[in-house]
C-alpha cells in the first residue's frame, strides 16, 4: 500500500508536503521520499528507508536542503520513490500507489519500443519507473497516462512534479483508491487521504472520479483526462485501511465503523446468540470503532482489557520473520487484568486474514485469566487475496485462514462453494467457523456480512470493489 501528497503554491511548499506526506504512515512502512521544484535549482529528490525510523525522523533536515514552490512526496510499501525520470517528455518525478500484475509483459513492450530499465538491487523493476516509461510511450502527459491505465491490470494512482513546476494527479482507472484536490488562497494540493490536507490549512476542493487526470498549478486546475463512469473504490478501506478521521466518498471511516459494529450486535441478536458478555473490546486499533458500535447496540460495556504499549516497540508487521513479529505484538499486549480475570469477552476484529496474530491474543487472554473470548470479524470471510492493492500480503490464497480451512474440511472441491462457506446460516458456513474456533481458541466466532458491511459503508455495491470477499471483479 502506501500515500502521497503533492502541493502547489506561491510560495515555499516545502512545509506543506512535509506534514502532508507524514501524515499518510500509516499506509506504509519501507520507503519515503520528497521531490521539489524550484525555478533556480530545478528538481530535487531524496529517498530514505523508513523500515526503524519514522518519516518524520528521517525528513526533519529537509527544510534547510530542498527549496520549491511546487513538492510531492510519498510512503510508500514497496518501491523507493518518487523517481526522477528524463524522457521525450521533459524531466520529472513521479509517484504512484498500486499494484501491477502484469509487469513482465509491459516491460517488454516499452523495451519492444526502445525504452529501458534500471534493475534494483533485487532484479525487479521499479513500477513508478515501468509507469513512467509507459507515458512516454505517448505525446502528452494525459495521452501516456491514459495509455498506462489502459494497459496497467491492477491498480495505479499517479502523481508527477513536472520541470514547469506543475503537479499531475490522475486516480487509478476505477477509482479504487482515493485522490482529493484541497485549496486553499495561496494553492492547491493532491492527497490520499482528507485530513492530511486540512491539517495543513486547505479546505475540500474536489474528489477526483476514477481514471480522471487534472494538472495543477497554484492558480488553478485544468482537467487532462475526464472521470470513467465505472468506479470501484475499496471497501476494505473503511475496515481496515483507512485512518478513523479519513473521508472517502463522503463517508468518514469512524462512522462507518461503529455502524458496522452496530450492525454485527443487530445480527447476532437475531440469530439469538444467549450467551454472557461482560466486556465487548476492540483488536487491534482499527477494531475498536467497531467494537465500540457493536457495544452500544448490545447494552454490553465497552472495555479495554489490554493495552498497547507502542512507545518503543516496532509496528508488529516490521521484522522479516514471522515468529520475531508474532513476538513483538505479543510483547506490546500490557494486561488490564481486572477486566480480564474470570470475565466472559467479545472481541471485534478489523479483519481475519491469516489469523496467527489472533491465536496469540487468545492465548494471552486465556493466560490472564479470560472465562471465554468471542470474536467477531468486521468484515466478512476474506476468500481471495487482493490483487488490486495487496493489502493481504498473501503470497497465494491458500495462505488465508478460510481457505487453508476450507482445503482442511474437503479439499479442492471446497472452492467450488465459497458462497456457502461465506454464508453463517449454511452448513458449510457453520462448519467454517466452527473449526477455525478450534483452531484459533474462541468460544464463537462470526463474520460481518457483505450485505451488512455495504450497508455499514452507504455506497452502491456496484461502486465498491469487494473482490477480497465476494471473487466479484
Amino acid at each position: 500500500m502506501g500515500g502521497f501528497f503533492g502541493a502547489v503554491n506561491r510560495e515555499d511548499a516545502i512545509n506543506d508536503v512535509f506534514f502532508g506526506t507524514d501524515y499518510h504512515s500509516h499506509l506504509g512502512t519501507k520507503q519515503g521520499g520528497i521531490a521539489a521544484y524550484d525555478p533556480r535549482i530545478g528538481l530535487q529528490r531524496q529517498i530514505h528507508s523508513i523500515e526503524k525510523t519514522p518519516f518524520r525522523t528521517k525528513f526533519d533536515k529537509v527544510f534547510e536542503e530542498m527549496k520549491g514552490f511546487a513538492s510531492i512526496g510519498c510512503i510508500s510499501d514497496t518501491d523507493p520513490q518518487p523517481l526522477l525520470i528524463k524522457t521525450r517528455l521533459g524531466t520529472f518525478a513521479i509517484s504512484t500507489i498500486g499494484i501491477i500484475n502484469n509487469k513482465r509483459d509491459l516491460i517488454d513492450l516499452c523495451i519492444k519500443n526502445g525504452g529501458n530499465f534500471n534493475a534494483m538491487t533485487s532484479g525487479e523493476t521499479n513500477n513508478s519507473e515501468l509507469v513512467a516509461a509507459l507515458i512516454n510511450q505517448r505525446d502528452t502527459f494525459a495521452e501516456g497516462i491514459k495509455f498506462a491505465q489502459d494497459n496497467i491490470e491492477g491498480t495505479a494512482s499517479i502523481l508527477i512534479l513536472t520541470e514547469k513546476g506543475t503537479i499531475i494527479a490522475a486516480r487509478d482507472k476505477l477509482g479504487r483508491l482515493p485522490v482529493l484536490i484541497g485549496k486553499r488562497e495561496d494553492g492547491y494540493c493532491v492527497s490520499f487521504e482528507s485530513f492530511a490536507y486540512q491539517k495543513v490549512g486547505y479546505s475540500f476542493y474536489k474528489e477526483l472520479g476514477p481514471g480522471e487526470t487534472v494538472e495543477i498549478t497554484a492558480d488553478g486546475i485544468t482537467q487532462l483526462n475526464p472521470p470513467g463512469k465505472k468506479k470501484r473504490i475499496c471497501a476494505f478501506l473503511w475496515s481496515y485501511y483507512g485512518y478513523p478521521t479519513a473521508t472517502y466518498e463522503g463517508v468518514n471511516v469512524e462512522v462507518m465503523r461503529m455502524r458496522n459494529g452496530a450492525i454485527m450486535a443487530r445480527n447476532d441478536k437475531e440469530k439469538g446468540a444467549d450467551y454472557h458478555l461482560d466486556y465487548v473490546a476492540g483488536v487491534p486499533d482499527s477494531g475498536t470503532a467497531h467494537a465500540i458500535g457493536y457495544a452500544s447496540n448490545s447494552e454490553t460495556p465497552f472495555g479495554r482489557p489490554f493495552i498497547k504499549y507502542t512507545q518503543t516497540w516496532l509496528r508488529s508487521f516490521m521484522p522479516a520473520n514471522q515468529s520475531d513479529r508474532n513476538r513483538v505484538a505479543k510483547m506490546k499486549l500490557l494486561p488490564v487484568t481486572d477486566l480480564i480475570k474470570d470475565k466472559d469477552l467479545l472481541f471485534v476484529d478489523d479483519s481475519i486474514v491469516r489469523g496467527t496474530q489472533l491465536r496469540e491474543t487468545v492465548e494471552f487472554l486465556y493466560s490472564n485469566g479470560a472465562k471465554s473470548v468471542h470474536m467477531r470479524s468486521a468484515c466478512p470471510p476474506i476468500m481471495y487475496g487482493c490483487k488490486y492493492l495487496n493489502f493481504s500480503r498473501a503470497t497465494s490464497d491458500m495462505e488465508l485462514i478460510t481457505r487453508s480451512t476450507i482445503m482442511e474440511l474437503e479439499g479442492e472441491e471446497g472452492f467450488n462453494h465459497l458462497d456457502e462457506y461465506c454464508d453463517g446460516k449454511s452448513e458449510r458456513g457453520q462448519k467454517l467457523r466452527n473449526t477455525i474456533c478450534k483452531k484459533l481458541n474462541f468460544d464463537t466466532l462470526d463474520f460481518q456480512t457483505l450485505e451488512g458491511i455495504i450497508e455499514a459503508i452507504g455506497i452502491d455495491e456496484e461502486e465498491l470493489c469487494t473482490y477480497c470477499w465476494s471473487g466479484k471483479e
